[in-house]
């Protein structure tokens, strides 16, 4: 992690409890063993967090307590945080042998009887919080070995908070990353025009989005870790947002293409964004790089969307745009995997899938777009099946707006 070896406890920033560690089942497990191995009453991960508190994030017990995960008193009510002071010993075999215990309410409130206890360290020192067993009554049958026991326990329970804590610290730097992006407007919007493979002359461009870092990372990157963190709509939106006004600036004879998830248009929220745009000659890109959930809520959006925009299905022969998706939804637009355009010139099973690709857009009404297309070879193969229109580093790269328009209005 990217903390100082010398850092006490863990920072603000990681104070909030995530889903995972929350429902981390293995922590649970273990607490159980070690409570029962040691034949005590209640078990419990705590952590440090703000306000000088300490909150319990895991209990296991069978007695009906009035205190269970979530549960936050100050520091200073609990054994743990004398214990990780040096204040306390971590084996008491009962409290009675410490006066100072006489100090902590938590003595009489349970009460606490035999209290056996080791401070949680992540990796680089920092302290987390505690692994204890205890009991209501004392017990002079604890030893050293017991708690040699319990720290083997803490040890396992350790290596499963850190992996949570990490990614938590990793997920929080993520959102503080994507947040600059948008506050600073860092996404630009660039244009990779689109051309009939028949007469050469462009019909329209794809809108593309771009990072501050592209020249190390592709904008796949940042959608994915928006996604991690549950803000890959937010980002998209963004895009989509760049994109429709990017189209302002397309001459209205050529067609705008606008990728979007399964997950956006189910959102409900692409639709608004449609419908305040002026441009006329929309394309609606569905990009589908997961599973899709629920296909009839993304059917019924689309066809609310269809008003604005026609419909496009991307990466066709890749990914999970199976056949029910070309069936199904009816797209206007069926743009071929740049696998399949590949060297399709040396490559007889290629020429064949996109022969029958070719048959079956015309049966069902679309047109297919090749992506990919980088030398003419590949151009004149597709051309020789019948695919109408090509997109590549063999027409034209992605370039910026204004150049975009300069290409389209030269024809």
């Amino acid at each position: 992690m990217n903390m100082t070896a010398n850092s006490t406890l863990v920072p603000a920033a990681a104070s909030r409890l995530s889903v995972e560690l929350q429902q981390n089942a293995s922590i649970d497990r273990i607490l159980n063993a070690a409570r029962k191995h040691l034949g005590t009453e209640i078990a419990f991960v705590s952590r440090y967090v703000e306000n000088d508190e300490k909150e319990l994030t895991h209990v296991d017990s069978d007695l009906d307590l009035p205190m269970g995960p979530g549960f936050r008193d100050p520091r200073e009510n609990s054994y743990c945080w004398h214990i990780a002071q040096g204040r306390l010993p971590e084996l008491i075999q009962d409290p009675a042998d410490y006066p100072f215990t006489k100090e902590i309410g938590i003595t009489n409130a349970l009460p606490v009887g035999c209290h056996i206890n080791t401070p949680l360290r992540l990796s680089d020192g920092t302290l987390y919080g505690s692994f204890c067993c205890l009991s209501r009554k004392p017990d002079r049958s604890m030893t050293e070995r017991d708690l040699g026991v319990l720290k083997a326990f803490a040890s396992l329970a350790a290596e499963q908070i850190e992996a949570s804590v990490e990614n938590d610290y990793r997920r929080g730097r993520l959102d503080a990353r994507i947040t600059k992006l948008i506050e600073e407007k860092g996404m630009q919007i660039v244009q990779q025009p689109i051309f009939s493979i028949k007469t050469g002359k462009p019909v329209g461009v794809e809108c593309l989005s771009r990072f501050p870092d592209a020249m190390m990372r592709g904008p796949d990157k940042w959608f994915d870790e928006a996604a991690e963190i549950g803000r890959g709509v937010e980002l998209e939106l963004l895009a989509v947002e760049g994109a429709l006004e990017s189209a302002a600036k397309v001459p209205s004879d050529f067609y705008v293409s606008v990728n979007v998830s399964p997950e956006a248009i189910t959102s409900g929220k692409l639709l608004g964004l449609l419908s305040g745009s002026k441009s006329k000659n929309l394309v609606i890109e569905v990009t589908e790089h997961q599973k899709v959930d629920d296909f009839n809520a993304l059917r019924a959006n689309l066809d609310k969307i269809s008003q604005y925009a026609r419909i496009a299905i991307d990466d066709v022969g890749s990914g999970y745009a199976g056949m029910r998706h070309l069936v199904d939804l009816a797209p206007d637009l069926l743009k071929l995997d740049m696998n399949l355009t590949r060297d399709i010139h040396l490559d007889v099973a290629r020429c064949a899938l996109v022969g029958a690709m070719v048959k079956f857009a015309k049966a069902i009404g679309s047109k297919l777009i090749a992506e990919g297309i980088e030398y003419p070879e590949e151009a004149e193969v597709l051309r020789r099946l019948g695919v109408e229109y090509g997109q590549g580093f063999h027409y034209a790269k992605p370039m910026a707006v204004e150049d975009a328009r300069k290409l389209l209005k030269k024809g």
